[in-house]
């Protein structure tokens, strides 16, 4: 079998159009990172503008329903936990890249730019208006949201019991109550002498309720605390 003779020309001629070739699909993979590159960027600024934005475009049949929440069920999580529900302008933590990620593919698949982000996550998290598990959402309107990302560690199991004396007044004061009535136990009912015991008691009790509610009462004004029912959607430290 003879071997074909090579034409210079044709074999320069297929080696040009081979780089030509190569060189248009650098160029298009480089041209599709830099669009995503640019998309990813303004997903990122988007999370650090403030936004009044209450109603984002969805195509519904495209949601998981188990990501819908009601702002209720938002506000009863932040209570429970002494957690905020805050712009995401306010976050003052790194907002992952999967996180990014997940909010491009929405936008793709909804054919829409997604804007209102909200994050709830204890207050350390913020940065808030006065010189462990956060949860990102976009409005999808009607006081609906849905939850796009889910990162960092997960709260400690007692926080709940934790923070549930600070949920409302009438939890902070059966807490007081229970200090006072403890306090008062420890409290040595013989030093009274041989006045009746059970009134004694009860004045002592009196006694130490008070100095406990005027303690955490200064202890609260100094600190600018407040209780759960009051913060989970404010943007201020106290």
């Amino acid at each position: 079998m003879l071997l074909k003779k090579k034409n210079l020309l044709v074999e320069l001629q297929n080696l040009k159009k081979k780089m030509n070739s190569e060189s248009e699909l650098i160029s298009q993979v480089k041209k599709i990172l830099s669009e995503n590159e640019q998309e990813r960027e303004n997903i990122k600024s988007e999370l650090s503008k403030k936004s009044s934005t209450n109603h984002n475009y969805f195509i519904f049949d495209e949601l998981e329903t188990k990501n819908i929440f009601h702002i209720n069920e938002i506000k009863t999580l932040c209570v429970d936990y002494r957690l905020r529900f805050l712009s995401s302008h306010y976050f003052k933590g790194q907002i992952p890249e999967e996180a990014i990620s997940k909010i491009r593919a929405l936008e793709k698949i909804h054919q829409t730019q997604l804007q209102g982000f909200k994050i709830v996550a204890p207050s350390k998290l913020f940065k808030l208006e006065n010189y462990d598990d956060p949860l990102l959402f976009a409005p999808i309107g009607n006081e609906y949201y849905y939850l796009i990302h889910k990162w960092g560690n997960d709260l400690h199991p007692l926080r709940k019991l934790a923070v549930k004396p600070f949920k409302n007044m009438g939890n902070f004061i059966v807490l007081l109550v229970f200090i006072s009535l403890l306090l008062t136990a420890l409290i040595p009912q013989n030093i009274f002498g041989k006045t009746t015991q059970g009134v004694m008691g009860l004045v002592t009790f009196l006694f130490v309720l008070k100095s406990v509610m005027g303690i955490a009462l200064y202890y609260c004004f100094w600190q600018g605390k407040n209780f759960n029912e009051d913060i989970w959607l404010s943007k201020y430290y106290n």
